[in-house]
């Protein structure tokens, strides 16, 4: 079976009582128990619920893994699958990722005797130098947020298994539609589903998939003791949302394509930063990780001053915090998603105060071209 039937026809599509094409939404928060010595598949809707589940197999089915869970949030998600390690371990990460994850790496966990290291990770050496004897795993994120920076997954994956660490990877920018990391060899991957999957920017979730049972019930067992749970009515707009999945992501690739294309051309754009270009540092690792170079991308004006009115006279992008979604998004990640991230921290990594990020949706790429050009 190819790909994109796959995302249509993967065993829980169906509901199997009645035929209905719709899982249904099962609004309970609990479940009759027939017999008290031998309960049911569903006890309790933190524990389990037949909405998540459906979305559950569905997400495990799309990574090509063996379970799939669903959170409240992406950084449910992304919390969840490093609370697995315990006090003492130690993590290396991208120096340029979200800074969420920066934020809960730095700031929550090392409360917990947890220590993290980031390199760039576009060097492997850098992975290589940073392992220490307590080094327990590596995230990876790649696409970066927001300078779009690849990562090498095989290599990363190779360097991991010499020293029996545990790989991580945020997926967000790729879905599992262009990109699958276990695949590649990563452990666990995670999702902020309130991006692509879900792709209509109205329900917030997140979701972890892993290849091994062994990971698999180390994850449940996060989930179900914090009980970060994605609800019933959100799995099932999560649901709903990977239905297209196909065709929202070629038509967007598509479209960032020309507008990256455009943007370069640009006198007053001074760094365009997509994978799909082919002067990207990243091109060919990519082509050879994925399938597609996705639908974000970033660019610089030549003054700050510039940057602040495209922001304030654009009419078809919507200036917001977010991505993936119908409509395009246009972000300022220095006070936006990298607001966490000290200033100098910032703007060593180069996510300076005239950098602007694109999440390009279903509009006309051209009418989103005139806009930015207005």
């Amino acid at each position: 079976m190819k790909y994109g039937t796959l995302i249509l026809h993967n065993g829980n599509e169906i509901e199997p009582h009645t035929g209905a094409l719709s899982i249904p939404i099962y609004q309970a928060s609990t479940f009759h128990q027939h017999d008290i010595d031998h309960p049911g598949k569903y006890e309790y809707s933190r524990s389990g619920n037949p909405t998540r589940e459906a979305l559950e197999r569905t997400l495990a089915a799309l990574e090509n893994g063996t379970r799939g869970f669903a959170f409240a949030s992406g950084m449910a998600a992304t919390s969840s699958a490093l609370a697995i390690l315990k006090q003492g371990d130690h993590v290396i990460a991208p120096e340029d990722l979200y800074g969420g994850s920066y934020r809960i790496l730095t700031r929550f966990f090392t409360e917990f005797g947890i220590e993290t290291t980031f390199v760039d990770m576009t060097q492997l050496d850098n992975v290589r130098e940073a392992i220490r004897s307590n080094t327990k795993a590596i995230f990876l994120e790649t696409p970066s947020n927001p300078l779009l920076k690849i990562t090498d997954i095989a290599g990363v994956v190779a360097i991991a298994k010499e020293h029996n660490l545990i790989t991580m990877i945020d997926n967000t920018f790729m879905s599992p539609y262009y990109q699958r990391p276990l695949d590649l060899g990563v452990d666990i991957v995670i999702h902020s589903a309130t991006k692509f999957l879900g792709g209509h920017s109205d329900v917030i979730g997140g979701a972890v998939i892993t290849k091994s049972e062994a990971l698999a019930a180390k994850i449940y067992f996060v989930q179900n003791g914090f009980g970060a749970v994605l609800g019933p009515q959100d799995c099932w707009l999560v649901h709903r949302g990977i239905k297209t999945l196909r065709a929202r992501m070629e038509f967007q690739q598509q479209a960032a394509l020309k507008i990256a294309a455009w943007l370069k051309e640009q006198s007053w754009v001074t760094d365009v930063y997509y994978p799909g270009l082919p002067e990207h540092p990243g091109y060919e690792v990519q082509q050879r990780q994925a399938s597609g170079f996705g639908a974000v991308l970033s660019f610089k004006t030549d003054t700050v001053e510039r940057a602040l009115q495209i922001m304030k006279r654009v009419q078809l992008w919507s200036v917001a915090v977010s991505l993936g979604g119908v409509e395009s998004i246009l972000s300022y990640p220095a006070k936006m998603s990298h607001a966490s991230i000290p200033k100098p921290e910032r703007e060593r990594l180069g996510i300076t105060d005239n950098l602007i990020r694109l999440s390009v949706g279903l509009e006309e790429p051209d009418d989103l071209i005139d806009d930015l050009k207005r």
